[in-house]
Protein backbone atom coordinates (compact mmCIF):
# COMPACT_ATOMS: atom_id res chain seq x y z
CA UNK A 1 0.00 0.00 0.00
CA UNK A 2 1.39 3.22 -0.93
CA UNK A 3 1.34 6.53 1.25
CA UNK A 4 -1.41 8.32 -0.86
CA UNK A 5 -3.80 4.95 -0.53
CA UNK A 6 -3.00 4.22 3.33
CA UNK A 7 -3.87 7.64 4.22
CA UNK A 8 -6.82 7.50 2.25
CA UNK A 9 -7.99 4.01 4.14
CA UNK A 10 -6.95 5.56 7.60
CA UNK A 11 -8.04 9.07 7.08
CA UNK A 12 -12.18 7.84 6.16
CA UNK A 13 -11.46 4.92 8.86
CA UNK A 14 -10.78 7.20 11.87
CA UNK A 15 -13.53 9.34 10.90
CA UNK A 16 -15.94 6.95 11.39
CA UNK A 17 -14.74 4.85 13.95
CA UNK A 18 -14.68 8.03 15.71
CA UNK A 19 -17.57 10.06 14.68
CA UNK A 20 -19.89 7.07 14.60
CA UNK A 21 -19.05 5.00 17.07
CA UNK A 22 -22.45 5.12 19.57
CA UNK A 23 -25.07 2.98 20.99
CA UNK A 24 -27.49 1.24 18.72
CA UNK A 25 -30.77 2.52 17.92
CA UNK A 26 -33.93 1.70 19.03
CA UNK A 27 -36.96 1.98 16.29
CA UNK A 28 -40.00 0.38 15.41
CA UNK A 29 -40.57 -2.70 13.08
CA UNK A 30 -38.32 -5.18 11.73
CA UNK A 31 -34.53 -4.66 11.14
CA UNK A 32 -34.50 -5.31 7.84
CA UNK A 33 -37.75 -5.08 5.19
CA UNK A 34 -35.68 -7.05 2.19
CA UNK A 35 -34.16 -6.60 -0.91
CA UNK A 36 -36.04 -4.12 -3.48
CA UNK A 37 -37.50 -6.38 -6.42
CA UNK A 38 -34.85 -6.77 -9.09
CA UNK A 39 -34.56 -5.29 -12.73
CA UNK A 40 -35.84 -7.32 -15.57
CA UNK A 41 -33.13 -7.09 -17.69
CA UNK A 42 -34.14 -6.39 -22.07
CA UNK A 43 -32.35 -6.08 -25.23
CA UNK A 44 -28.69 -5.41 -25.65
CA UNK A 45 -28.27 -6.08 -21.79
CA UNK A 46 -25.41 -7.71 -20.14
CA UNK A 47 -27.19 -8.88 -16.51
CA UNK A 48 -25.71 -9.53 -13.56
CA UNK A 49 -24.62 -13.70 -13.26
CA UNK A 50 -26.21 -14.16 -9.77
CA UNK A 51 -27.14 -12.30 -6.66
CA UNK A 52 -28.41 -8.53 -6.97
CA UNK A 53 -25.82 -6.33 -6.87
CA UNK A 54 -22.88 -8.58 -6.81
CA UNK A 55 -19.54 -8.57 -8.90
CA UNK A 56 -17.94 -12.30 -7.41
CA UNK A 57 -13.80 -12.90 -7.12
CA UNK A 58 -15.03 -15.29 -9.76
CA UNK A 59 -16.15 -13.36 -11.79
CA UNK A 60 -13.11 -10.94 -12.07
CA UNK A 61 -10.77 -14.00 -12.67
CA UNK A 62 -13.02 -15.14 -15.54
CA UNK A 63 -12.91 -11.68 -17.00
CA UNK A 64 -16.72 -11.28 -16.79
CA UNK A 65 -16.13 -8.20 -14.44
CA UNK A 66 -14.33 -6.40 -17.09
CA UNK A 67 -16.60 -6.47 -19.38
CA UNK A 68 -18.98 -4.43 -17.01
CA UNK A 69 -22.71 -5.04 -16.30
CA UNK A 70 -26.05 -3.46 -17.82
CA UNK A 71 -29.26 -3.50 -17.49
CA UNK A 72 -31.56 -1.27 -19.17
CA UNK A 73 -28.98 1.20 -20.02
CA UNK A 74 -26.09 1.76 -22.53
CA UNK A 75 -22.77 3.63 -21.84
CA UNK A 76 -22.66 6.85 -23.69
CA UNK A 77 -19.11 7.87 -23.14
CA UNK A 78 -16.34 7.43 -20.25
CA UNK A 79 -14.21 10.71 -19.63
CA UNK A 80 -10.91 9.94 -17.98
CA UNK A 81 -8.50 13.29 -17.75
CA UNK A 82 -5.88 13.44 -20.27
CA UNK A 83 -3.23 11.22 -19.83
CA UNK A 84 -4.88 8.06 -17.80
CA UNK A 85 -6.15 5.70 -19.27
CA UNK A 86 -8.72 3.26 -17.36
CA UNK A 87 -6.51 0.56 -15.39
CA UNK A 88 -3.57 2.94 -14.62
CA UNK A 89 -4.58 5.51 -12.24
CA UNK A 90 -3.17 5.28 -8.96
CA UNK A 91 -5.16 8.11 -7.62
CA UNK A 92 -8.40 8.70 -7.42
CA UNK A 93 -9.82 10.47 -10.77
CA UNK A 94 -13.67 10.87 -9.42
CA UNK A 95 -15.15 11.81 -6.03
CA UNK A 96 -18.94 12.07 -4.61
CA UNK A 97 -20.42 14.63 -6.67
CA UNK A 98 -21.86 15.29 -10.04
CA UNK A 99 -23.63 18.21 -10.75
CA UNK A 100 -25.32 20.07 -13.89
CA UNK A 101 -25.90 23.31 -15.17
CA UNK A 102 -27.47 25.02 -18.44
CA UNK A 103 -26.44 28.18 -18.57
CA UNK A 104 -28.41 31.47 -20.20
CA UNK A 105 -27.20 30.95 -23.74
CA UNK A 106 -28.07 26.86 -23.15
CA UNK A 107 -24.90 25.48 -22.61
CA UNK A 108 -24.48 22.16 -20.42
CA UNK A 109 -22.22 21.35 -18.71
CA UNK A 110 -21.25 19.24 -15.72
CA UNK A 111 -19.09 19.73 -12.59
CA UNK A 112 -17.44 16.82 -10.44
CA UNK A 113 -14.81 16.15 -8.22
CA UNK A 114 -11.87 14.32 -8.37
CA UNK A 115 -10.91 13.12 -4.73
CA UNK A 116 -12.17 10.96 -2.40
CA UNK A 117 -9.27 12.38 -0.10
CA UNK A 118 -7.47 15.27 -1.02
CA UNK A 119 -4.49 14.93 -2.43
CA UNK A 120 -4.49 11.19 -3.60
CA UNK A 121 -5.54 12.29 -6.36
CA UNK A 122 -2.37 14.86 -7.28
CA UNK A 123 -0.40 11.09 -7.90
CA UNK A 124 -2.27 11.25 -11.30
CA UNK A 125 -1.95 15.09 -11.97
CA UNK A 126 -5.61 15.52 -11.43
CA UNK A 127 -6.47 18.40 -8.99
CA UNK A 128 -9.78 20.18 -8.49
CA UNK A 129 -13.53 20.14 -9.48
CA UNK A 130 -13.50 19.42 -13.65
CA UNK A 131 -15.78 21.13 -15.67
CA UNK A 132 -16.93 19.95 -18.81
CA UNK A 133 -18.50 20.91 -21.52
CA UNK A 134 -21.68 18.42 -22.29
CA UNK A 135 -22.37 19.92 -25.84
CA UNK A 136 -21.68 16.36 -27.00
CA UNK A 137 -22.66 13.74 -24.48
CA UNK A 138 -20.94 10.81 -26.26
CA UNK A 139 -17.70 13.30 -26.30
CA UNK A 140 -17.25 15.48 -22.85
CA UNK A 141 -15.04 18.22 -23.43
CA UNK A 142 -12.86 19.90 -19.92
CA UNK A 143 -12.81 23.21 -20.20
CA UNK A 144 -11.41 24.69 -16.72
CA UNK A 145 -10.09 22.96 -13.58
CA UNK A 146 -11.32 24.66 -10.60
CA UNK A 147 -8.70 24.74 -7.97
CA UNK A 148 -9.27 27.21 -5.31
CA UNK A 149 -9.09 25.94 -1.79
CA UNK A 150 -12.61 24.60 -1.44
CA UNK A 151 -12.44 22.89 -5.23
CA UNK A 152 -8.93 21.28 -4.31
CA UNK A 153 -10.37 19.42 -1.62
CA UNK A 154 -14.18 19.97 -1.34
CA UNK A 155 -14.98 16.20 0.32
CA UNK A 156 -18.64 15.68 -0.51
CA UNK A 157 -19.85 19.54 -0.12
CA UNK A 158 -19.47 20.23 -4.29
CA UNK A 159 -23.51 21.84 -5.01
CA UNK A 160 -25.10 24.09 -7.68
CA UNK A 161 -27.78 25.88 -7.51
CA UNK A 162 -29.66 26.15 -10.76
CA UNK A 163 -31.88 29.19 -9.65
CA UNK A 164 -28.86 31.58 -9.12
CA UNK A 165 -26.49 29.50 -11.26
CA UNK A 166 -23.83 29.61 -8.38
CA UNK A 167 -21.56 26.29 -7.68
CA UNK A 168 -20.04 26.18 -3.93
CA UNK A 169 -18.12 23.95 -1.90
CA UNK A 170 -16.20 24.20 1.46
CA UNK A 171 -13.19 22.80 2.10
CA UNK A 172 -13.58 19.67 3.72
CA UNK A 173 -12.45 15.65 4.27
CA UNK A 174 -13.67 12.83 6.54
CA UNK A 175 -13.12 14.52 10.24
CA UNK A 176 -12.89 18.55 9.66
CA UNK A 177 -11.43 21.02 7.88
CA UNK A 178 -10.85 24.77 7.87
CA UNK A 179 -13.87 26.12 5.88
CA UNK A 180 -13.07 28.29 3.17
CA UNK A 181 -15.81 28.65 1.24
CA UNK A 182 -15.88 29.49 -2.18
CA UNK A 183 -18.34 30.83 -4.31
CA UNK A 184 -18.33 30.74 -8.39
CA UNK A 185 -20.60 32.51 -10.92
CA UNK A 186 -22.01 30.24 -13.71
CA UNK A 187 -24.64 32.56 -15.19
CA UNK A 188 -22.83 33.78 -18.15
CA UNK A 189 -20.62 30.83 -19.69
CA UNK A 190 -21.02 27.35 -17.47
CA UNK A 191 -17.31 26.31 -19.46
CA UNK A 192 -15.49 28.88 -17.58
CA UNK A 193 -16.86 29.25 -13.63
CA UNK A 194 -15.86 32.77 -12.17
CA UNK A 195 -14.83 32.96 -8.77
CA UNK A 196 -16.24 35.82 -7.03
CA UNK A 197 -15.25 35.05 -2.94
CA UNK A 198 -13.43 32.44 -1.13
CA UNK A 199 -13.71 33.31 2.34
CA UNK A 200 -13.14 31.49 5.89
CA UNK A 201 -16.89 31.62 7.60
CA UNK A 202 -17.82 27.91 7.09
CA UNK A 203 -16.44 26.46 10.05
CA UNK A 204 -15.55 22.59 9.89
CA UNK A 205 -15.84 21.39 6.02
CA UNK A 206 -17.32 17.88 5.38
CA UNK A 207 -20.57 18.33 3.36
CA UNK A 208 -23.00 21.51 2.42
CA UNK A 209 -26.51 22.64 1.33
CA UNK A 210 -27.90 25.18 -0.75
CA UNK A 211 -31.07 27.05 -0.80
CA UNK A 212 -32.82 26.73 -4.21
CA UNK A 213 -32.29 30.49 -4.62
CA UNK A 214 -28.70 29.99 -4.29
CA UNK A 215 -28.34 32.50 -1.64
CA UNK A 216 -27.79 30.46 1.64
CA UNK A 217 -25.06 28.09 1.83
CA UNK A 218 -25.00 25.22 5.00
CA UNK A 219 -21.65 24.27 5.86
CA UNK A 220 -22.07 20.56 7.34
CA UNK A 221 -20.01 18.26 9.56
CA UNK A 222 -21.50 14.94 10.94
CA UNK A 223 -18.84 14.73 13.74
CA UNK A 224 -19.16 18.37 14.94
CA UNK A 225 -22.27 19.95 15.98
CA UNK A 226 -21.50 23.20 14.02
CA UNK A 227 -23.92 23.44 11.26
CA UNK A 228 -23.18 27.00 9.89
CA UNK A 229 -25.30 28.94 7.65
CA UNK A 230 -23.55 31.93 4.80
CA UNK A 231 -25.68 34.30 3.39
CA UNK A 232 -23.91 34.37 -0.49
CA UNK A 233 -26.85 36.55 -1.89
CA UNK A 234 -23.94 39.01 -2.99
CA UNK A 235 -21.03 36.50 -4.53
CA UNK A 236 -18.36 38.50 -3.65
CA UNK A 237 -18.00 37.97 0.50
CA UNK A 238 -20.11 35.47 2.22
CA UNK A 239 -21.76 36.32 5.71
CA UNK A 240 -22.08 34.77 8.74
CA UNK A 241 -25.41 34.17 9.72
CA UNK A 242 -25.95 31.42 12.19
CA UNK A 243 -24.14 28.50 13.57
CA UNK A 244 -26.44 25.67 15.72
CA UNK A 245 -25.56 22.75 17.64
CA UNK A 246 -26.64 20.53 14.95
CA UNK A 247 -24.67 17.08 13.92
CA UNK A 248 -25.38 17.19 10.04
CA UNK A 249 -23.64 15.12 7.33
CA UNK A 250 -25.77 16.00 3.89
CA UNK A 251 -28.65 18.24 4.01
CA UNK A 252 -30.98 19.30 1.27
CA UNK A 253 -33.24 22.94 1.77
CA UNK A 254 -36.85 22.60 0.64
CA UNK A 255 -38.11 24.77 -2.19
CA UNK A 256 -38.92 27.60 0.03
CA UNK A 257 -35.62 27.61 2.03
CA UNK A 258 -37.78 27.22 4.99
CA UNK A 259 -36.79 23.83 5.95
CA UNK A 260 -33.63 21.99 5.84
CA UNK A 261 -33.89 18.14 5.23
CA UNK A 262 -31.00 16.46 7.14
CA UNK A 263 -29.16 13.07 6.97
CA UNK A 264 -28.13 13.37 10.35
CA UNK A 265 -24.84 12.92 12.40
CA UNK A 266 -24.66 11.18 16.13
CA UNK A 267 -27.35 8.47 14.69
CA UNK A 268 -29.69 10.79 14.84
CA UNK A 269 -31.66 9.58 11.45
CA UNK A 270 -33.11 12.31 9.01
CA UNK A 271 -34.12 15.02 10.69
CA UNK A 272 -36.56 17.99 9.52
CA UNK A 273 -35.16 21.72 10.53
CA UNK A 274 -37.39 24.76 10.52
CA UNK A 275 -35.22 27.48 8.99
CA UNK A 276 -37.59 29.99 8.26
CA UNK A 277 -35.95 32.56 9.88
CA UNK A 278 -32.68 32.04 7.94
CA UNK A 279 -34.87 32.19 4.74
CA UNK A 280 -36.63 35.81 6.06
CA UNK A 281 -32.82 37.01 7.15
CA UNK A 282 -34.35 37.76 10.72
CA UNK A 283 -31.39 39.09 13.55
CA UNK A 284 -30.64 36.67 15.49
CA UNK A 285 -32.27 33.92 13.68
CA UNK A 286 -33.72 30.23 15.24
CA UNK A 287 -33.68 27.13 14.01
CA UNK A 288 -35.77 24.64 15.39
CA UNK A 289 -36.53 20.86 14.60
CA UNK A 290 -39.88 19.90 13.46
CA UNK A 291 -39.16 16.32 13.31
CA UNK A 292 -37.34 13.28 12.92
CA UNK A 293 -36.77 9.72 12.44
CA UNK A 294 -34.69 7.01 12.78
CA UNK A 295 -35.02 3.34 11.27
CA UNK A 296 -33.30 -0.01 12.53
CA UNK A 297 -30.72 -0.96 9.83
CA UNK A 298 -28.96 2.49 10.18
CA UNK A 299 -25.66 3.53 9.58
CA UNK A 300 -24.79 6.96 8.54
CA UNK A 301 -26.89 8.91 7.42
CA UNK A 302 -25.73 10.46 4.02
CA UNK A 303 -28.39 12.75 2.62
CA UNK A 304 -32.01 13.33 2.34
CA UNK A 305 -34.20 14.91 -0.25
CA UNK A 306 -37.23 16.53 -0.16
CA UNK A 307 -39.96 15.30 -3.16
CA UNK A 308 -43.89 15.17 -4.06
CA UNK A 309 -45.03 12.48 -5.59
CA UNK A 310 -48.95 12.61 -6.85
CA UNK A 311 -48.54 15.94 -4.81
CA UNK A 312 -47.71 14.06 -1.18
CA UNK A 313 -44.50 14.97 0.27
CA UNK A 314 -42.09 12.98 0.89
CA UNK A 315 -38.08 12.46 1.30
CA UNK A 316 -35.37 9.67 -0.30
CA UNK A 317 -32.79 9.02 2.37
CA UNK A 318 -29.75 6.97 2.19
CA UNK A 319 -27.12 5.91 4.69
CA UNK A 320 -23.66 4.95 3.60
CA UNK A 321 -21.44 2.10 4.55
CA UNK A 322 -22.29 -0.76 6.79
CA UNK A 323 -21.50 -1.38 10.29
CA UNK A 324 -21.05 -4.39 12.81
CA UNK A 325 -24.62 -2.96 14.85
CA UNK A 326 -27.10 -0.37 14.31
CA UNK A 327 -26.03 2.73 15.10
CA UNK A 328 -22.62 1.42 15.58
CA UNK A 329 -19.05 1.54 14.17
CA UNK A 330 -18.03 1.29 10.34
CA UNK A 331 -16.96 -2.22 9.72
CA UNK A 332 -15.24 -4.49 7.28
CA UNK A 333 -18.05 -6.19 5.23
CA UNK A 334 -20.66 -5.36 8.46
CA UNK A 335 -23.74 -7.02 9.18
CA UNK A 336 -25.85 -4.11 8.62
CA UNK A 337 -26.62 -1.58 5.36
CA UNK A 338 -28.33 0.73 5.97
CA UNK A 339 -29.17 1.28 2.24
CA UNK A 340 -31.82 3.70 1.39
CA UNK A 341 -35.42 4.35 1.68
CA UNK A 342 -38.27 6.68 1.14
CA UNK A 343 -39.92 8.33 4.53
CA UNK A 344 -43.31 9.60 4.31
CA UNK A 345 -43.77 13.78 5.66
CA UNK A 346 -47.49 14.25 5.62
CA UNK A 347 -47.01 14.75 9.12
CA UNK A 348 -43.61 16.26 9.17
CA UNK A 349 -43.66 16.08 12.78
CA UNK A 350 -44.12 12.53 13.17
CA UNK A 351 -42.07 11.44 9.52
CA UNK A 352 -42.33 7.62 9.11
CA UNK A 353 -40.45 5.00 7.00
CA UNK A 354 -42.37 3.47 4.20
CA UNK A 355 -40.33 1.63 2.10
CA UNK A 356 -36.22 0.77 1.38
CA UNK A 357 -33.94 0.98 -1.54
CA UNK A 358 -31.77 -2.52 -0.97
CA UNK A 359 -30.00 -4.98 -3.04
CA UNK A 360 -29.75 -8.16 -2.01
CA UNK A 361 -25.74 -8.10 -1.32
CA UNK A 362 -26.99 -5.78 1.60
CA UNK A 363 -28.84 -8.06 3.33
CA UNK A 364 -27.34 -9.62 6.57
CA UNK A 365 -27.88 -13.38 5.46
CA UNK A 366 -25.88 -12.85 2.62
CA UNK A 367 -23.09 -10.85 4.36
CA UNK A 368 -20.69 -13.90 4.92
CA UNK A 369 -20.96 -15.07 1.12
CA UNK A 370 -20.00 -12.03 -0.50
CA UNK A 371 -16.85 -11.16 2.17
CA UNK A 372 -14.45 -12.16 0.21
CA UNK A 373 -15.52 -10.00 -3.16
CA UNK A 374 -13.10 -7.64 -4.67
CA UNK A 375 -14.02 -4.36 -2.73
CA UNK A 376 -15.97 -5.97 -0.65
CA UNK A 377 -14.38 -5.91 2.77
CA UNK A 378 -13.05 -2.77 2.59
CA UNK A 379 -14.42 -0.21 5.44
CA UNK A 380 -14.51 2.72 3.27
CA UNK A 381 -16.08 0.60 -0.02
CA UNK A 382 -17.94 -2.67 -0.09
CA UNK A 383 -21.31 -3.48 -0.90
CA UNK A 384 -23.32 -0.34 0.86
CA UNK A 385 -24.78 2.75 -0.53
CA UNK A 386 -23.52 6.05 -0.89
CA UNK A 387 -25.25 8.74 -2.45
CA UNK A 388 -29.14 8.82 -3.82
CA UNK A 389 -30.13 11.70 -6.23
CA UNK A 390 -33.74 12.83 -8.23
CA UNK A 391 -34.43 14.06 -11.67
CA UNK A 392 -36.81 16.32 -10.53
CA UNK A 393 -38.04 16.81 -6.95
CA UNK A 394 -42.08 17.24 -8.33
CA UNK A 395 -43.28 13.80 -9.40
CA UNK A 396 -40.28 11.93 -9.92
CA UNK A 397 -40.52 8.47 -12.02
CA UNK A 398 -36.95 7.42 -10.76
CA UNK A 399 -34.32 7.60 -8.44
CA UNK A 400 -30.48 6.86 -9.04
CA UNK A 401 -27.96 5.96 -6.32
CA UNK A 402 -24.69 4.84 -6.27
CA UNK A 403 -23.75 2.12 -4.31
CA UNK A 404 -19.98 1.90 -4.33
CA UNK A 405 -19.31 -1.92 -5.50
CA UNK A 406 -22.58 -2.57 -7.28
CA UNK A 407 -22.30 0.50 -9.14
CA UNK A 408 -24.56 2.76 -10.60
CA UNK A 409 -28.81 1.53 -9.40
CA UNK A 410 -32.07 3.04 -10.47
CA UNK A 411 -35.10 2.23 -8.88
CA UNK A 412 -38.79 3.03 -10.26
CA UNK A 413 -40.49 5.14 -7.37
CA UNK A 414 -43.52 6.01 -9.02
CA UNK A 415 -45.18 3.86 -6.06
CA UNK A 416 -43.17 5.20 -3.50
CA UNK A 417 -44.51 2.77 -1.09
CA UNK A 418 -43.39 -0.16 -3.65
CA UNK A 419 -40.42 1.16 -4.75
CA UNK A 420 -38.42 -1.53 -7.62
CA UNK A 421 -35.47 -1.95 -9.38
CA UNK A 422 -35.23 -1.19 -12.90
CA UNK A 423 -31.70 -0.57 -13.97
CA UNK A 424 -28.10 -0.74 -13.25
CA UNK A 425 -25.03 0.04 -14.50
CA UNK A 426 -21.89 -1.69 -12.81
CA UNK A 427 -18.48 -0.61 -14.85
CA UNK A 428 -16.03 -2.33 -16.08
CA UNK A 429 -13.72 -3.79 -14.07
CA UNK A 430 -9.97 -2.78 -14.65
CA UNK A 431 -6.91 -3.37 -12.59
CA UNK A 432 -4.96 -0.80 -10.71
CA UNK A 433 -1.83 -0.13 -9.99
CA UNK A 434 -1.90 -0.57 -6.48
CA UNK A 435 -2.71 -4.16 -5.08
CA UNK A 436 -4.26 -2.92 -1.70
CA UNK A 437 -7.28 -1.84 -3.87
CA UNK A 438 -8.58 -4.41 -5.94
CA UNK A 439 -10.27 -4.05 -9.18
CA UNK A 440 -14.18 -3.08 -8.50
CA UNK A 441 -16.25 -0.26 -8.48
CA UNK A 442 -16.19 2.74 -6.34
CA UNK A 443 -19.37 4.58 -7.63
CA UNK A 444 -19.43 6.81 -4.39
CA UNK A 445 -20.85 10.23 -6.49
CA UNK A 446 -24.02 11.97 -6.14
CA UNK A 447 -25.51 11.42 -9.87
CA UNK A 448 -27.30 14.23 -12.37
CA UNK A 449 -29.80 13.59 -14.95
CA UNK A 450 -30.98 14.86 -17.84
CA UNK A 451 -34.24 13.46 -18.49
CA UNK A 452 -35.26 14.57 -21.77
CA UNK A 453 -32.08 12.44 -23.32
CA UNK A 454 -32.79 9.65 -20.11
CA UNK A 455 -29.42 10.34 -19.49
CA UNK A 456 -27.39 9.56 -16.01
CA UNK A 457 -24.25 11.62 -15.13
CA UNK A 458 -21.73 9.85 -12.35
CA UNK A 459 -18.21 9.18 -11.57
CA UNK A 460 -16.87 6.60 -9.94
CA UNK A 461 -13.72 6.78 -8.14
CA UNK A 462 -10.83 5.07 -10.13
CA UNK A 463 -12.76 5.16 -13.50
CA UNK A 464 -13.83 8.49 -13.84
CA UNK A 465 -17.18 10.41 -15.42
CA UNK A 466 -19.80 8.92 -16.80
CA UNK A 467 -22.61 9.06 -19.33
CA UNK A 468 -24.81 6.67 -19.00
CA UNK A 469 -28.37 5.97 -20.79
CA UNK A 470 -31.52 4.27 -19.35
CA UNK A 471 -33.17 1.93 -22.14
CA UNK A 472 -36.29 -0.28 -23.02
CA UNK A 473 -38.52 2.28 -21.82
CA UNK A 474 -38.59 1.76 -18.19
CA UNK A 475 -37.18 5.26 -17.31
Amino acid sequence: MNGSHRLLVLALLSFSLSACDKSGVSADGPLVSGPTPKAVCGPGSRPELGMQGRVSRAEHESGRAAEGYTCNTVMVSNYLPPGVVTGTATGTIGGFKVERYTDSSGRDCAYYDTTLLYPTNLVDVEAGVNVLDMSDPANPVRTAQLVSPAMLTPHESVVVSQEAGVLAAVTGNPAFYPGIVDVYDLKADCRTPQLRSSTPFGFLGHESGLSPDGKTFYSANPGSPTLTALDISNPLIAIPLWTGPYYSHGLTIGAGGNRAYVGAGDNQGMVILDTSELQARKANPQVTEVGSVTWPNLTIPQNAIPFTRNGKPYVLEIDEFSTDSPGGSVAFNGAVVGAGRIIDISDETKPKVVSDLRLEVHEPQNRELIADDPGANLPVQGYAGHYCNLPTRVNPDIVACSMIASGLRIFDIRDPRKPKEVAYFVAPAKPRLTPVFEASNWAMSSPSFVPERKEIWYSDGYSGFYVVRVTNGVW
